[in-house]
């Protein structure tokens, strides 16, 4: 059996040091959905990334028992965080916030095998909304990006750090904020959180 280890592959894209450095990020496959509202108080938030992991869990198992006999890593969860109101997303009004949550898969996963795996999870999942689960592929491109240690409130000053070394190298802010939680959040201690802060740039 084939196994991969997609963390090690992208390892400049999944892995940061505190210092921001700029980053070229391909077209990858996610498995992604949409929402609105603070991601702390709303239950939507917790059924979405209970769908996304669900989904890729499935699929994980599907190519691993499969014709292709692959096994890989699920890779961890993304988000990605905006508002209509741009001063609403800077001073943290979260009640206004629009997230996209998605998880990074493999690049032979294909939409039928996606649409596939959804099902398969949909008849054991009914309380979650894999229906709402979409498979695209993202390109951000040339990016910022740093590792953040510590809660998701104390983001500020490594985000102001990361757009001050944006603009030092000559570029302007492009897309949304994306975040990528090395560790689950759920279960870590605030201050043992570790999360990568990526903007695209231009």
């Amino acid at each position: 059996m084939k196994k991969l280890d997609l963390k090690k592959e992208l390892k400049g894209l999944y892995s940061a040091k505190k210092d921001p450095v700029l980053v070229k990020v391909p077209g990858l496959n996610y498995i992604m959905i949409d929402g609105r509202g603070d991601p702390n108080k709303s239950m939507e938030f917790q059924a979405a990334v209970g769908g996304l992991f669900t989904a890729s869990y499935t699929l994980k198992f599907m190519v691993k028992k499969g014709d292709a006999g692959i096994d890989y890593g699920v890779m961890p969860l993304e988000g990605q965080w905006w508002a209509d109101d741009n001063l609403d997303f800077l001073d943290g009004n979260k009640s206004k916030w629009h997230w996209t949550v998605s998880i990074m898969q493999p690049d032979f996963i294909t939409p039928k095998m996606f649409a596939k795996a959804v099902k398969k999870a949909a008849e054991k999942k009914k309380d979650l909304p894999l229906n709402k689960l979409r498979f695209e592929k993202l390109k951000d491109g040339l990016s910022a990006q740093l590792l953040h240690r510590g809660p998701f409130s104390e983001e500020g000053p490594a985000i102001k750090r990361m757009h001050d070394f944006i603009k030092e190298q000559g570029y302007a802010l492009k897309g949304k904020h994306r975040e990528i939680y090395l560790n689950n959040f759920l279960k870590v201690k605030p201050e043992k959180m570790k999360t990568i802060l990526r903007q695209p740039v231009g």
